[in-house]
Order: C-alpha cells, then sequence, then structure tokens
C-alpha cells in the first residue's frame, strides 16, 4: 500500500493459491487482529488434545453455539474430528508461552500442566485463562482445507476483576492492547466471577 497525492492506494491480487498467492493472501488475513484461544478435549481413549487457535467465533446465543476451525493437515486432525466435546480457553495477555505450547506440534503439550477436568465433557481447563467455554460438539462442516467446528455451551467461566486483557494476535505477532477495556459508553468494563451452567 502506498500514499499518492492524500490518497491510499492498495496492491489487489487476484484469490488463487499457489504457494506465494497463499503467503500473500495469510499475511493480508493476518491484518484482522483476532484474541488467541488454546481448544482442548480428550478422546474416547483417554488422550488429551490441545492446540492453539485464533479461529474462534461465537455463532448463536439461543442455542448457545460457537464455531473454531482445525486444519486437515494437523497431526491431531483425526482425533478432533471425532471428539464429542471440548473446551475453548480465551488466553489472557501474559499466556504468549502457553499459546506457543500449544501451537508446536508432536510436542509433549501437558508437561507441567494440572488443568481442572470438566464435569460436564471431561474437556481439560486451562488455569489463569480469561474466560473458558465448555461444549458439547453440535456440528462439522467442510471448510476446504480445514473442518469447522461448531460446539453448544454447556457451562462457562470468566475473569473477575477489570484487569482482564487479552492476548492478541497481529500480522503474525502477538500483541496487546493499548488501554484497558472498556464498555460501548466509554466507561472500563468490570467483569464478576462467575461459573455458569446452560440448559
Amino acid at each position: 500500500m502506498s500514499k499518492i497525492g492524500g490518497s491510499l492506494m492498495f496492491t489487489a491480487h487476484e484469490p488463487v493459491a499457489p504457494p506465494d498467492k497463499k503467503r500473500l493472501l495469510r499475511h493480508a488475513l493476518g491484518l484482522f487482529p483476532t484474541g488467541v484461544a488454546v481448544v482442548t478435549s480428550t478422546t474416547r481413549a483417554g488422550e488429551r488434545l490441545g492446540a492453539t487457535v485464533s479461529s474462534f467465533s461465537s455463532v448463536s446465543l439461543d442455542p448457545p453455539l460457537v464455531l473454531f476451525s482445525m486444519a486437515r493437515g494437523a497431526n491431531s486432525f483425526d482425533a478432533w474430528n471425532s471428539v464429542d466435546a471440548f473446551a475453548v480457553n480465551i488466553l489472557d495477555e501474559l499466556q504468549t508461552d502457553i499459546s506457543t505450547r500449544f501451537s508446536r506440534a508432536k510436542s509433549d503439550k501437558w508437561s507441567g500442566l494440572n488443568p481442572q477436568i470438566s464435569e460436564a465433557t471431561g474437556a481439560p481447563l486451562l488455569g489463569d485463562a480469561l474466560a473458558w467455554f465448555d461444549c458439547k460438539t453440535w456440528a462439522r462442516y467442510d471448510g476446504g482445507d480445514h473442518i469447522i467446528l461448531v460446539g453448544e455451551i454447556v457451562s462457562y467461566a470468566h475473569r473477575t476483576g477489570d484487569n482482564a486483557r487479552p492476548l492478541v494476535f497481529f500480522a503474525s505477532n502477538y500483541t496487546r492492547l493499548d488501554d484497558s477495556p472498556t464498555n460501548t459508553d466509554g466507561e472500563r468494563s468490570l467483569f464478576s466471577l462467575k461459573s455458569n451452567a446452560l440448559g
């Protein structure tokens, strides 16, 4: 992008997918800042799963639905594609180490961690997260080189106090919010300690 005569000029790219153009598209998509979450689950064989995602999104309040996507090329794809439940753990701005840990393939992601285990679904819940959402798998959808998993929230909890600040991912880097969270009236938002069961 360049600035000419006070106007912003953008470089246009055709939506095709050779390796170099995939890289350009990834860069462009990365200009949309997101939060960072770790999705967790337990397989029927008792193996713990965990993966860092930035594709988390709310879908519906009634019923309460959320989604994330998982790459088909992930080592644990087959396991994720068969889970009956999962949890989404929203990371705090100081949890870059947790994000990095769960983004690595073929590593002992759970070493040294002692997660709380959900009574409702058996999913591991990470300590010090800003919030977690415990979900039963609602649906799976084809998403090209990813699969989209939709979950129905059965319980959730979130951080207390006014220091709830998320880890942010932007342009392939971790970053932080500049200011304290505010509500739509420009006032600082307060978070109350609450665990909630739905249904």
